[in-house]
C-alpha cells in the first residue's frame, strides 16, 4: 500500500510541476510557453500525416511522377514569395500595435495588408492564365512529352488556388503576430487531414492521376483558409475584422519600409531552398529529386520542431523589444542555444538510424545513399542554429546585414550548387546550402551579441 501511495505522490509532484512550469511567470513567458506545446502536440500530428503522405502518393503515382509533383510544387511554392515581404511587415505591425494597446491602428494595418494583397493576387491570377497556355510545362520539369497537356492543366489549377491562399493565409499571420501561433498551426493540419483522406480515396478508387493528385493536396488548403478567415473575423478577432473604411495607403510605407526587406529574405529562402528540387531534376533526373526530398523529409522533422519553438518568439521578441525588456530576451535567447544543442544531438541519432528507417518508412523503392544523409544532417544542424539569431533580428526588424548577404547568396548559390552538383553530385547541391548557412551562422551571432552588449554602431544596429 505504502509503495501505491509513493507512486501517486510522485505522480502528483510532476503533475504540479508541468503544472506550475505552465503556469508560472509573465504574461508574455506563460502565452510562449503554452503555445509552444499546443503548437508541439499540432506539429507532431501533422509531421505524421506529412510521413504518410510520402509512401502514400508514391504508391498511387511512381516516383518518377512524385518527383515531377515535388519540383512542380517547388515552382509554385515560389508565388508564395509574391506578397512582397506584406505578411511579415504586417506581423511585425501588428504585434507593435497591440503592444502598445492601440486597436484600430492594428485593424488600418490588418484592412490595408488585405486590399493590397487581394490586387497581387487578381494580378498574378490574370498572368498565369494568359501566360500559361505558352508554357512548355514538360521541358520546365524536365518530364515526358506525353505529360504536357497534363501538367498544364494541373499547373493552372495549383497555381490559381495556391494564390487565393497567399491572400487568405493573412489570417495566419495576424494569428502569429498575436501570439498565438498553435492556431494557426491548427489550420496546417486541418488541411493536412483532408489531404490524406483525399489521397486514400483515391488510391481505393482510381488509378494513378497526377491531376487528382494535386486536387487532392490542393483543394482542402483553399477551403480551410476560407472557413478560417470567416471564423475568426467572425469570433475573437471581430476587432480587426478587414474593412474597406480601414484601407489607408499611407501605412502602405510602413508595411512596405519593412516589408520589403522581408520579401528579399523570402527571396533569398527560395533560392536556397526551392530551386534545389529544380537543379537535381536538371542535373540529376526526376528520380533523384524523390530521393533527395525522402531525407529531406526525415531530417526535416528537426527544423520543424525549431519552428515550433520559435514561432512564438517572433512576436514575443517584438513585444518585448517594444517594451526594453531586454533580459527577457537575453533569458530566451539562451534557452534557445541550449534547445540547439540538444536537436543537433538529435540529428545525429536519426543520421545513425537513417538506413532502416528509410526501409520501414518507404519500403525498397527509393534508396538514399549515406553521403546525402550526412550532408543534409550537417545543413540541418547549421541551419536550425542560424534560424535562432534571424528569429531575434527579424522580430527587432534589424536586418539589413542579413539583406546584403541575401543578395550575395542569392547571386552565389544556383552556380554554387551547379558546380559541387557537377563535381561531386547530389550532395554537392546540399553541401552548397550548408555552406551558405555556416555564413549565416558566423554574422548573424556576432551581430546579436553587438546589439545585446549596445555595442552595435553604423550596419550592424539597421
Amino acid at each position: 500500500m505504502s509503495a501505491i501511495t509513493d507512486f501517486q505522490n510522485k505522480t502528483n509532484t510532476v503533475t504540479t510541476l508541468i503544472k506550475d512550469f505552465f503556469s508560472k511567470g509573465d504574461k508574455r513567458s506563460v502565452s510562449v510557453k503554452r503555445n509552444i506545446l499546443a503548437s508541439f502536440v499540432i506539429r507532431i500530428l501533422s509531421i505524421l500525416i506529412s510521413l504518410v503522405l510520402v509512401p502514400m502518393t508514391i504508391s498511387y503515382i511512381n516516383s518518377v511522377q512524385y518527383g515531377i509533383w515535388l519540383t512542380l510544387s517547388s515552382i509554385i511554392g515560389w508565388l508564395g514569395y509574391f506578397d512582397v515581404g506584406f505578411g511579415n511587415g504586417l506581423r511585425n505591425r501588428f504585434a507593435e500595435s497591440v503592444a502598445l494597446g492601440d486597436s484600430e491602428k492594428a485593424k488600418v494595418y490588418v484592412s490595408t495588408t488585405y486590399a493590397v494583397m487581394g490586387i497581387i493576387v487578381m494580378i498574378l491570377i490574370a498572368a498565369i492564365l494568359i501566360v500559361n497556355p505558352h508554357l512548355d510545362w514538360s521541358r520546365i520539369l524536365n518530364a515526358p512529352d506525353s505529360m504536357n497537356d497534363d501538367l498544364s492543366l494541373l499547373g493552372l489549377i495549383t497555381i490559381v488556388l495556391f494564390c487565393l491562399q497567399l491572400w487568405m493565409r493573412l489570417v495566419g499571420t495576424v494569428l502569429t503576430a498575436n501570439q498565438e501561433p498553435a492556431k494557426a498551426a491548427s489550420l496546417t493540419l486541418v488541411a493536412n487531414v483532408l489531404s490524406l483522406a483525399a489521397i486514400f480515396v483515391l488510391t481505393k478508387t482510381t488509378s494513378g492521376n497526377i491531376i487528382y493528385l494535386g486536387l487532392a493536396l490542393s483543394v482542402p488548403s483553399a477551403l480551410v483558409l476560407l472557413f478560417s478567415n470567416v471564423w475568426f473575423y467572425r469570433h475573437k478577432y471581430r476587432p480587426y475584422l478587414p474593412s474597406l473604411f480601414y484601407v489607408d495607403l499611407k501605412y502602405v510605407r510602413s508595411l512596405m519600409g519593412l516589408g520589403i526587406k522581408f520579401f528579399v529574405l523570402q527571396i533569398a529562402t527560395l533560392v536556397l531552398y526551392q530551386t534545389s528540387n529544380l537543379i537535381i531534376a536538371h542535373l540529376f533526373g526526376n528520380e533523384n529529386v524523390t530521393v533527395y526530398n525522402v531525407a529531406f523529409k526525415y531530417f526535416n522533422v528537426v527544423p520543424m520542431i525549431m519552428l515550433i519553438i520559435m514561432m512564438p518568439l517572433w512576436s514575443a521578441i517584438t513585444d518585448a523589444w517594444t517594451k526594453k525588456e531586454m533580459n527577457w530576451i537575453r533569458n530566451t535567447m539562451k534557452k534557445l542555444n541550449y534547445v540547439w544543442l540538444l536537436l543537433s544531438l538529435l540529428v545525429t541519432i536519426m543520421l545513425l538510424l537513417s538506413k532502416p528507417v528509410y526501409l520501414f518508412w518507404v519500403g525498397d523503392k527509393v534508396q538514399v545513399p549515406f553521403i546525402i544523409s550526412a550532408v543534409l544532417a550537417i545543413s540541418i544542424v547549421v541551419n536550425i542554429g542560424a534560424y535562432i539569431y534571424s528569429i531575434f533580428l527579424n522580430g527587432v526588424g534589424i536586418i539589413k546585414i542579413q539583406l546584403l548577404l541575401s543578395v550575395v547568396e542569392m547571386i552565389v548559390f544556383i552556380p554554387l550548387a551547379i558546380i559541387l552538383g557537377k563535381k561531386i553530385g547530389l550532395p554537392g547541391v546540399i553541401l552548397a546550402t550548408a555552406l551558405v548557412n555556416v555564413v549565416n551562422l558566423g554574422f548573424f551571432t556576432v551581430q546579436y551579441r553587438k546589439i545585446m552588449s549596445f555595442k552595435a554602431t553604423g550596419i550592424w544596429i539597421k
